[in-house]
């Protein structure tokens, strides 16, 4: 695992070389009251683009936070992000709230679909959003193959199995091509059959179409399923 200060560069024509997350010494302390509680302590973690990275660590190690600041969901106190590139902390919130659409995707445990919805609207529905019409995006039909749920896109989520929920969910993420994946406990929610499916399926991702993954879990079953394997512990990258 690279560890340390991040390195990172340009080519002449201005194109990001360096890898596609670079954390430095990051920090994050929550205020309870008149209690400071630190989440993060000094995290530093290169990601490089195409990986598959399992970050693994008891409850209270900090992974959700990480997952939560890298998404730019959370700010955090003090350090440095850049993803692609990019430094996150600079970024307009009209800056990262672009990134959230388009390049960076989420899937949650618990799947986070509309109820009232069918599986093509929820899907449709980040598309959207990305003000990027469904109807003309050939992308759709092969998320669809790949995720195996074509014949379930007029089901509304009540009508699907936690197993088909979850691919819905994986097909909303990445239907505007983000860069990166972030999937905090995909396989939650899930029995053995279908945690195997939903992490075979990340696993195809990554090495048919080079996603970057990074995966947050507390199963060392499924953290196997990546290519490497970061542990965290009292908020700190430890392996």
């Amino acid at each position: 695992m690279t560890n340390g200060t991040p390195t990172s560069g340009a080519t002449p024509n201005g194109k990001h070389t360096g890898p596609i997350i670079e954390i430095r010494d990051l920090r994050k302390v929550y205020k309870q009251g008149e209690v400071d509680v630190t989440a993060l302590r000094g995290v530093n973690l290169n990601i490089e683009s195409g990986e598959f990275v399992a970050i693994v660590g008891p409850s209270g190690s900090g992974k959700s936070t990480l997952f939560h600041i890298l998404g730019g969901l959370t700010p955090p106190t003090s350090g440095d992000i850049h993803i692609d590139g990019r430094d996150l902390l600079a970024m307009k919130e009209s800056e990262r709230t672009e990134l959230r659409r388009t390049g960076v995707g989420f899937v949650f445990q618990k799947y986070n679909l509309l109820p009232t919805l069918t599986a093509r609207d929820n899907i449709a529905i980040a598309k959207h959003i990305a003000g990027r019409p469904l109807e003309t995006d050939s992308w759709f039909q092969e998320v669809l193959d790949l995720l195996g749920i074509s014949g379930r896109l007029d089901h509304k989520p009540r009508a699907m199995s936690g197993g088909e929920q979850q691919r819905v969910a994986i097909a909303r993420s990445i239907v505007n091509h983000p860069a990166i994946l972030l999937a905090d406990e995909p396989t939650g929610n899930l029995d053995t059959e279908n945690s195997n499916a939903v992490l075979g399926i990340l696993r195809d991702l990554n090495h048919r179409l080079k996603q970057t993954i990074l995966m947050i879990t507390h199963n060392p079953e499924a953290a196997a399923f990546a290519d490497r394997i970061v542990t965290m512990r009292d908020g700190r990258v430890v392996v």
